[in-house]
């Protein structure tokens, strides 16, 4: 338990030094953007000495260093600058984040049922030809693009002529979980698939080698040996210890499906995190680039530390010490 809690404690003293890592670095990348903020926000025919007012009330003409130090005092009191028009970046990430985190994790828990279900498949039927099956949809399904994927999906199966009409192409209107949950079912099943697939192929790789490995143990066979049920053994022990290596790897794997939402939002038309940077880019809003960039970057750490502990409280190595 003492090396339980100085792992936690190593993960939690090394959360503020990364988020800090991460917010000077878009900061000081942002810094570099042609783009003069008082212009953006007052407008093409605003006065030089309008544009000079601004410079000096937002303090633009400070040092780097001086603007990031304010800028990080901001994210403290969870200010993360303003848009065009004067639109606070917060109000509007506040209403476009948690749409991505639901596509996210939609997409997250289809990857892992459906690698859960190869991989097992695949490590009790080792060198077989359903091993050989999970095989070849692995490796398709890895090399295969969220993007392209989404395409394909809104061909074959969205409301398109020639398509299957079984669910939209595109999401115009948003409707939450609480209001409607079929609506938001259909409409977010597809994108949530897009991202699924590609995810599930490298779970399934995963999974199903450490399978292999753990059906191989001595302890396996001795249980099995004395008596004890294939399927309990593989069910309590087997299955349970398999399952820390993949952990290992779904963080990784979140920050991707987090990324790859951000094109598959774009792709779907969902009014969430892929969209503010789309209108950020087009339209040179460097403070809603700046302000959605930072968001996805400290939601994967976050998230990347909260499945680094999940794997030290799942190993029983480490808890047992």
């Amino acid at each position: 338990m003492i090396l339980l809690s100085r792992l936690i404690g190593r993960r939690l003293v090394a959360l503020p030094i990364m988020l800090l890592g991460v917010t000077f670095l878009v900061f000081f990348v942002m810094s570099f953007s042609p783009v003069d903020p008082a212009r953006l926000a007052l407008g093409e025919s605003a006065s030089p000495d309008a544009l000079a007012a601004y410079r000096e009330a937002n303090d633009l003409d400070d040092p780097l260093l001086s603007r990031y130090v304010d800028f990080l005092g901001g994210l403290l009191h969870a200010d993360l600058g303003v848009s065009s028009g004067n639109v606070p970046v917060l109000d509007r990430v506040a209403a476009a984040f948690p749409i991505t985190l639901q596509l996210t994790f939609l997409g997250l828990a289809i990857g892992v049922v459906v690698a859960l279900v190869l991989g097992i498949v695949g490590a009790l039927f080792r060198d077989r030809w359903p091993d050989q099956v999970v095989r070849v949809v692995s490796i398709a399904s890895l090399a295969t693009p969220s993007f392209w994927l989404a395409l394909l999906l809104i061909q074959w199966l969205g409301d398109i002529p020639g398509g299957a009409g079984l669910f939209p192409a595109l999401v115009s209107t948003w409707i939450p979980f609480s209001d409607s949950p079929a609506i938001w079912a259909n409409s977010v099943f597809l994108p949530a698939l897009a991202l699924a697939i590609p995810v599930s192929g490298s779970l399934t790789r995963v999974v199903r080698t450490a399978m292999v490995e753990e059906l191989d143990r001595d302890y396996v066979r001795t249980a099995i040996g004395a008596g004890i049920p294939r399927h309990v053994v593989i069910g309590r022990n087997v299955l349970r210890n398999a399952l820390i290596t993949p952990i290992t790897v779904l963080g990784l794997r979140v920050g991707y499906l987090i990324g790859g939402a951000v094109i598959i939002e774009i792709i779907f038309n969902i009014q969430a995190m892929g969209q503010l940077i789309l209108d950020g880019v087009t339209r040179n809003d460097v403070g809603l680039v700046q302000g959605v960039t930072i968001t996805v970057a400290l939601a994967f750490i976050i998230v990347n530390i909260v499945v680094d502990l999940l794997y030290v409280l799942v190993n029983p190595r480490i808890r047992s010490v």
